[in-house]
């Protein structure tokens, strides 16, 4: 299957409703390792978390965005921008 990057940037001041929603959206994470090759939080500059990041091993593009619609933080609207895009790793192993 093809690889997609998953980049979801949070809203700005808004650590507050990741954290209440943290519990959620790891469990959900949990539930669909299957597909993820890579997840994580995105810091800013102060080293704070300020997005997700996920590499995704997809049947498609609809299936990203199907796994990042039903993410708990995707639903609690925390996030201001999120960029789908395909992904061909070169260098490194996932």
């Amino acid at each position: 299957m093809p690889l997609y990057v998953l980049a979801c940037f949070d809203k700005p001041d808004s650590l507050d409703l990741r954290m209440a929603t943290r519990e959620r959206h790891l469990a959900y994470v949990q539930e669909n390792l299957a597909a993820l090759k890579v997840a994580g939080p995105m810091l800013d500059d102060a080293e704070v978390m300020a997005g997700s990041l996920f590499i995704l091993d997809a049947a498609d593009r609809a299936a990203v965005e199907a796994f990042h619609a039903a993410d708990p933080y995707q639903q609690a609207g925390l996030f201001g921008r999120v960029e789908i895009r395909g992904f061909r790793a070169s260098v490194g192993q996932l």
